[in-house]
């Protein structure tokens, strides 16, 4: 403590055993609320497929039998209901409200899920998008989650800051593409995780390849994929690669991602498992 130490720790510069300020400052869920596990999915920049990631995740995940949710944190750019066919039929009460489910069955929560059209812009600064994610958290009744994943809004600006300090995330899964810039873009996102203390699970490289469907040779549109060697550079595990598949694509406009018929991530959501499983037995 020191000596002309007036006990008012708000004004003060220093450190010391006496300090009473709030170090953790994560929040609790909705108390009607039940989540063993969060995974953000996060990319550090737009455009790399991430909520296609994230809805791929989330669909593995639930064909593996866990009950599974999605919290929308990207506000200005939803596409999560589009994906998954659902559209504003958010109820609740004083409590709390209820997330939407899905036709298989994933609750989903989302910014385009309370507008009256979903076309309709956000046009808000940082504070109050980070207040929705906040309200997304803890007024939201996320009932029996097995898995929530958040799908993040790209970079490291005041929403991810928000997640990461508002929610106890057990960890995260960065997605990629083939690009060599990419490397600088995960080395951010992997420092910001360092920085906030949460464990990155591994690396998902989205757009690695198209097939071809007469001779089944794969092409790399985007150029030669550098994922081993980031994953190698910061000891991550590599969880998947995705290719370009127009189906997938066509399934995602239409709304049914629930019926595609892809294993790319089936891996992936398995080494995730175990993985939380540790965690639990700590």
């Amino acid at each position: 403590m020191a000596e002309t130490c007036n006990h008012d720790c708000s004004s003060c510069g220093t450190t010391c055993g006496s300090d009473t300020r709030k170090k953790d400052f994560h929040e609790k869920p909705n108390e009607l609320s039940s989540i063993r596990h969060v995974i953000a999915v996060v990319s550090g920049k737009g455009g790399v497929g991430k909520s296609l990631v994230t809805g791929l995740l989330a669909v593995a995940m639930s064909r593996k039998g866990q009950h599974t949710g999605i919290l929308d944190a990207d506000i200005t750019g939803p596409s999560i209901p589009k994906m998954f066919g659902v559209k504003g039929e958010v109820r609740g009460g004083k409590a709390g409200a209820y997330p939407v489910t899905t036709a298989g069955g994933i609750d989903v929560m989302s910014m385009n899920l309370l507008l009256e059209n979903e076309t309709d812009p956000v046009v808000w600064r940082g504070p109050i998008l980070s207040g929705v994610v906040k309200q997304f958290w803890q007024d939201i009744i996320w009932q029996d989650e097995d898995y929530l994943f958040i799908d993040m809004p790209p970079g490291t600006g005041d929403v991810p800051l928000t997640v990461f300090q508002t929610i106890q995330v057990d960890g995260i899964v960065v997605v990629t593409s083939p690009q060599e810039l990419v490397s600088m873009i995960v080395a951010k996102i992997v420092k910001m995780a360092e920085l906030m203390k949460v464990p990155v699970l591994g690396l998902v490289e989205n757009m690695s390849y198209f097939e071809c469907p007469n001779c089944g040779e794969k092409h790399e549109i985007f150029g030669h994929s550098h994922l081993q060697e980031i994953a190698d550079q910061y000891h991550l595990p590599v969880l998947g690669r995705i290719p370009m598949v127009p189906q997938l694509a066509a399934s995602c406009d239409a709304g049914q991602i629930e019926t595609v018929d892809g294993t790319w991530l089936d891996e992936a959501v398995e080494n995730m498992m175990k993985e939380m499983d540790k965690q639990d037995k700590k």
